[in-house]
């Protein structure tokens, strides 16, 4: 269950900061003003606070990892949102840093 946890945290961490980092985008670039902008700080302040509930103590593993999650999850992101298509090099690299991630939280410590 800690497994799905943490896993779970992580989604939730990056819909947070990917976002939140979008809202500002759109805020800035996109001239749509500054409630977007604060709403995409706010967005970015909930992940901060996500973060910290990983179950690992560890906040240079849990960012590490999360890196990976990121990368897979901005490509996620731009899928849905922006209607970006992937190649398949965008594709093999996200798996290979979900199995970074994987390798980082999950691995079996003694």
């Amino acid at each position: 269950m800690t497994t799905v946890r943490s896993i779970l945290l992580f989604v939730l961490a990056a819909i947070a900061e990917i976002g939140g980092a979008w809202l500002i985008w759109q805020g800035v670039r996109e001239h749509r003003g500054l409630l977007w902008i604060g709403a995409g700080v706010a967005a970015l302040g909930a992940y901060g606070f996500v973060a910290t509930l990983q179950p690992d103590a560890h906040f240079g593993r849990v960012l590490a990892a999360y890196g990976g999650v990121f990368v897979a999850g901005s490509l996620g992101w731009a899928m849905l949102v922006d209607r970006f298509r992937p190649d398949r090099y965008d594709l093999i690299g996200a798996a290979v840093c979900l199995a970074g991630v994987a390798v980082i939280m999950y691995a079996p410590r003694h």
